[in-house]
């Protein structure tokens, strides 16, 4: 199976693209219309293999979307903004156990208390975390996605806020960027890792891992 990565660079003064990149839901349905909507699944985003996250560099806003099929760009609005896709194929076929990489996610870190400490501390079902405790969650995550981290930055991002057409139910997702340096311990692993992506808030902009090889210093 191809699994394709998107870059998509969206016009920061077009009307849809201020709509989507304010609202997670309309951003999520704005990736959905990408692919065809007959898709004999009940699950048709997991069907797909549909991971996105937003990123703000120097060079301004980009969204990077993977899939395990090629995404029909001309369903952007007009003037959305330059898109382009390539396979990946090459890059998980280099994964090797013991490679140095560079690692960046975009994850929704949270810990999910049982029902007496939930009930002793008023607490919600799901606790968002921050700073050590959403490293520690991320040091985790990664060794069963088959890293062995070597360094870890983490930067805390605006959380993740929609409401969903069919109810009006409100989505939020807290957001945290994990990037730094690993050695590949386990690569079937970690492509596994990388088509069905970690955590929760997959549909919003969470749980993309990417990886890319890095040179060492000598």
């Amino acid at each position: 199976m191809t699994l394709w990565l998107t870059r998509i660079i969206p016009d920061q003064r077009h009307r849809d693209v201020h709509r989507d990149s304010a609202d997670a839901v309309n951003l999520h349905h704005r990736i959905m219309s990408l692919f065809p909507d007959d898709i004999p699944s009940t699950e048709p985003r997991r069907h797909l293999g549909i991971l996105f996250r937003t990123e703000t560099s120097r060079d301004g806003d980009r969204i990077l979307l993977q899939s395990n099929r090629e995404p029909d760009l001309t369903q952007l609005p007009a003037g959305y903004g330059p898109a382009a896709a390539k396979p990946l194929t090459p890059l998980l076929d280099a994964l090797r156990k013991g490679l140095p990489v560079r690692y960046r996610i975009v994850a929704n870190a949270v810990r999910k208390p049982g029902a007496t400490t939930r009930a002793l501390y008023s607490l919600p079902e799901v606790v968002p975390l921050n700073g050590p405790h959403a490293e520690e969650w991320w040091t985790r995550q990664a060794e069963a996605a088959g890293l062995a981290l070597t360094t870890l930055h983490s930067t805390p991002l605006d959380t993740a806020v929609g409401n969903r057409r069919q109810n009006n139910q409100r989505v939020q997702h807290a957001r945290t960027l994990f990037e730094g340096t690993a050695r590949i311990a386990d690569p079937d692993l970690l492509r596994t890792r990388i088509h069905e992506g970690i955590g929760r808030g997959k549909a919003y902009g969470c749980g993309m891992l990417s990886v890319a090889p890095r040179r060492e210093a000598p």
